[in-house]
């Protein structure tokens, strides 16, 4: 199963870098997801998590070929 991560606007910054490809033979969460994307890295309370560019949970399983993009909340004014 192959994942396509992206990471966008500070957490592309912190992190170094914005896209990566995840091969696994096993289901993963979104949260394992991120912890194999971002080396052991704890997952911020406070980011939102996509599948497919719709809004998920860190529970959520992915599947073959999704993308998953993490990102901070959005805000405006």
């Amino acid at each position: 199963m192959t994942i396509t991560v992206k990471f966008f606007a500070s957490l592309r910054e912190q992190l170094e870098k914005s896209e990566v490809k995840l091969d696994s033979v096993n289901a993963l969460t979104v949260a394992q997801v991120w912890t194999q994307a971002c080396d052991e890295v704890p997952l911020p309370s406070h980011v939102l998590m996509a599948v497919n560019m719709a809004y998920v949970d860190q529970h959520t399983v992915v599947q073959d070929g999704d993308e998953v993009a993490f990102f901070p909340p959005v805000t405006g004014g």
